[in-house]
């Protein structure tokens, strides 16, 4: 990561918060140890996707790999856990 990448990481999270405020994106994690991001996101196809994604500040960096997911499950999608007063 050099500093015309770090220069972009900014603007890039201000993108990002933009998405996730707007209902576009559901998750968004990175790892700093292999480098990679995982991003799920709500969209028609996958030719929307990569418009999402070529908004970035920081595309020019990526390769990736765009994947329709067929389930995502977890504990926030379920209802809430009834607890009595």
């Amino acid at each position: 990561m050099n500093d015309d990448f770090m220069d972009l990481v900014p603007p890039h999270r201000t993108y990002i918060n933009f998405l996730i405020n707007k209902g576009t994106i559901e998750h968004y994690a990175v790892s700093m140890e292999t480098q990679r991001s995982w991003i799920t996101l709500i969209a028609e196809n996958k030719a929307a996707v990569e418009r999402l994604l070529k908004k970035s500040p920081l595309y020019k960096f990526w390769t990736y790999e765009i994947d329709e997911l067929f389930v995502l499950d977890g504990q926030h999608y379920r209802l809430p856990e009834v607890n009595p007063n």
